[in-house]
């Protein structure tokens, strides 16, 4: 009886060391599966980004390389002379500090405009009570769907009536709001009771302390992901400062870089210089504010 029971104790202690090292087995292949995919990956993302990011790298190498060495028979994708002429030359050639000012301001004036005034609009469309509150705010959306291009003569006629032209106001006044930026905070407000407005005016609170001192704290990210958004779509402006602007006094970045091209050689370093001088603002400006445009625009995606 000792010997059966002793022999059976032996036989399930071998049956679950086996189980045991089957389950080892597996977790080892399991983490070998996992290492070999997540390298894979790796080596994907690398690759694409490599692939993507190609041309940038090569306008830093154009960059730095003279023109003797662009047009040549060889395929250059490194200078062999490097050389910060181009950037000295760019600077000479046209006044491009003057042009970056004229954009920080630019930009600056039409992302601050757009926060303040969106807010306030977005704030009516979410709290406030009023007839046609609906069929507004859908006249809003829809001139999303209105090309910049279809409207763009009626407003040079406007501001040129108003005698707005080759000023600072002209470059800025027509962008200080959107229906981009009211929707986005109408998205961000909707997420919040109506019990917490009713709540503010029961204490006293008017509605631009609410919007104040409530509303724009709690909505940092959208601020965010808006002033991101709005300030590089505002940087890269072409068509309305080029048409409403003639002096260098008062033209931005993008108009610069276009009179950086001519009929020689030269220029297209030249050129490609003074692109790699003005996308460094707003590259910066997108690295450091990723993080607040990707949470600001799925934060307000779900309610409650």
């Amino acid at each position: 009886m000792n010997q059966t029971f002793a022999a059976e104790n032996q036989a399930m202690k071998k049956s679950q060391e086996e189980i045991l090292r089957l389950q080892q087995e597996a977790n080892a292949k399991a983490l070998a599966r996992r290492r070999v995919e997540k390298g894979t990956l790796v080596v994907l993302n690398i690759l694409m980004a490599v692939v993507i990011l190609l041309p940038l790298l090569y306008a830093v190498s154009i960059a730095f390389m003279p023109s003797s060495e662009l047009f040549t028979t060889e395929i250059n994708l490194l200078p062999t002379h490097p050389t910060l002429e181009n950037f000295s030359q760019a600077l000479v050639k046209v006044p491009l500090a003057r042009f970056v000012i004229n954009s920080f301001l630019v930009a600056g004036c039409i992302t601050i405009g757009q926060i303040i005034s969106c807010s306030l609009a977005a704030f009516s469309f979410s709290f406030l009570d009023f007839k046609g509150k609906n069929v507004i705010f859908m006249l809003v959306m829809a001139t999303m769907m209105i090309p910049g291009e279809a409207t763009i003569i009626s407003n040079y006629l406007t501001v040129s009536k108003l005698g707005w032209l080759d000023s600072y106001h002209v470059l800025i006044i027509p962008y200080l709001t959107s229906a981009t930026g009211i929707f986005l905070f109408r998205q961000f407000y909707m997420t919040f009771p109506i019990s917490l407005y009713e709540s503010a005016k029961i204490d006293g609170c008017t509605n631009l302390r609410f919007i104040f001192t409530i509303l724009i704290p709690l909505t940092k990210s959208g601020i965010g992901a808006m002033a991101v958004y709005t300030f590089i779509n505002a940087w890269n402006m072409y068509m309305w400062p080029l048409l409403v602007t003639g002096s260098n006094e008062l033209r931005t970045v993008q108009i610069g870089i276009g009179m950086l091209d001519s009929v020689d050689s030269q220029s297209i370093t030249l050129m490609i210089a003074g692109v790699v001088m003005i996308i460094i603002p707003s590259i910066s400006i997108f690295i450091i504010g990723q993080k607040q445009l990707i949470r600001g625009m799925f934060s307000g995606a779900v309610k409650g």
